[in-house]
């Protein structure tokens, strides 16, 4: 695997359009950006995105201030169970600009700080599908993903055979975060953001979020 150095230099080779060249900037000291993306399904290549939310993180501060939020209309109808999901009507996106008119702004707004996401993979390769034609690169950013900060904090030192419950809500649960809303982008980038700032402080000092401990099963039979 290349290094990550060498990786943006390759990157910025092949940036097609060098108004973006910003996005390969030295990001501001302890600055970071929640992404969250909703879209019509799970499938990258078939699916599209619907709303996509960012907000900044500076510190141990979350900025709601400071914000991106987009309604985006996709290449498809919008189906019942998104709809369902998403409490997106097919008016709303209907009236909403088509994704390469809210991606230039997206891109302003995040800049070269690292993304932070719950599977934040996902978010960002449905984004990529978009952004590799429109600048001639995939983002370049660093990842951070609180699931993984979370099992580390959690499960880290946890015997074999531990069960793992990475699920939103479990996570929601041990941080005590009220629960938003779900499948909101806004919603779903802060209580993220939220997410982020507990398990970066818990990391700093070495805390650990406690597992419970299941009881012994009493066998009178001895076996």
């Amino acid at each position: 695997m290349l290094p990550r150095a060498i990786k943006r230099l390759l990157h910025q080779a092949t940036l097609s359009d060098q108004s973006y060249r910003f996005m390969f900037g030295r990001a501001p000291d302890d600055e970071f950006v929640v992404i969250d993306c909703e879209t019509t399904g799970l499938n990258v290549r078939t699916d599209d995105v619907v709303a996509i939310a960012a907000i900044k993180i500076r510190g141990n501060r979350i900025l709601t201030s400071e914000r991106f939020e987009a309604i985006v209309h996709p290449d498809r109808e919008l189906g019942a169970e998104a709809i369902r999901i998403h409490h997106l009507r097919r008016s709303d996106v209907e009236a909403a600009p088509i994704v390469w008119k809210v991606l230039p702004g997206f891109l302003h707004f995040i800049g070269p700080r690292p993304l932070i996401g719950y599977y934040v993979d996902f978010d960002i390769a449905m984004l990529n599908k978009y952004i590799l034609p429109l600048v001639g690169i995939e983002l370049p950013n660093e990842r951070i993903e609180v699931s993984r900060l979370y099992y580390d904090r959690k499960y880290g030192d946890a015997p074999p055979n531990t069960s793992v419950d990475l699920s939103f809500a479990a996570m929601l649960r041990d941080l005590c975060i009220p629960p938003l809303g779900q499948h909101d982008a806004f919603n779903d980038a802060l209580m993220t953001a939220m997410m982020f700032v507990q398990l970066r402080d818990l990391t700093r000092r070495g805390a650990r979020i406690a597992r419970q401990r299941t009881s012994p099963v009493f066998n009178p039979t001895g076996a």
